[in-house]
């Protein structure tokens, strides 16, 4: 559990301390922003994997008992997270996290703002209704947490970044929670055809996780429970 503990608050440092304003820009001098997104983005990964193999090894208690409906959640909810994660990191938006730089609102903007974190964020509550352990109950709940701190937190970099102006009205074209703006008539969905695409290119990957991905890069197989509800 101490191993555990401290990679897991090791992981979450480094992703709230380079977030502080000045942190992050005096970084980015540094090392430029090509440099700086490289970098955290490899740390990220190497933390990440520190994270989970302490996991592994650390003892665990069990909190509940698991049914039926425990392991479906994921099942029925990762779908839609992978394809807001995939939307997200491809579409240019300089509304929220991408891997691409644009001007132009993308289309995902047009079910939420934030589409990454709130796939991240789902991914993260799927997963604990099947896991009634400690551990991985502090593990996706912190992730959980993290995403969640991030639309505050993104939305006042993209106002700083933006003007207050030009974001106010870019943001108001969109939301935070999915699907806001778009009962309230103030999105409009366009782009129906890269949205597909980008659905399509996430239920191929959802597939092939379940089928092999999971088993292969995290462990467990999900075709045992897939199996259980066919």
């Amino acid at each position: 559990m101490p191993s555990f503990l401290t990679a897991l608050s090791a992981f979450l440092l480094f992703h709230l301390l380079p977030a502080a304003p000045a942190i992050r820009g005096r970084l980015v001098e540094m090392m430029g922003r090509s440099g700086y997104l490289t970098t955290y983005s490899i740390l990220s990964l190497v933390l990440l994997a520190w994270v989970v193999v302490a996991a592994r090894q650390a003892d665990d208690v069990i909190l509940w008992n698991t049914g039926r409906w425990h392991y479906l959640t994921p099942f029925v909810v990762m779908p839609f997270a992978l394809f807001l994660i995939i939307a997200g990191v491809i579409q240019p938006n300089p509304l929220s996290l991408s891997l691409r730089s644009g001007a132009d609102i993308p289309a995902i903007a047009a079910v939420t703002r934030h589409p990454v974190l709130w796939g991240l964020l789902l991914w993260a509550l799927a997963h604990l209704p099947p896991n009634g352990r400690l551990i991985p109950v502090l593990l996706f709940g912190a992730m959980a947490a993290l995403a969640a701190m991030g639309f505050h937190r993104l939305d006042t970099k993209a106002r700083r970044r933006m003007g207050p102006e030009r974001w106010s009205e870019a943001a108001g074209r969109t939301s935070i929670l999915p699907f806001a703006a778009m009962l309230a008539g103030r999105a409009v969905p366009g782009a129906g055809r890269v949205l597909a695409v980008q659905a399509a290119a996430a239920a191929v990957i959802y597939t092939w996780f379940v089928l092999y991905g999971h088993a292969w890069l995290i462990g467990p197989s999900l075709r045992h429970g897939l199996d259980a509800y066919l």
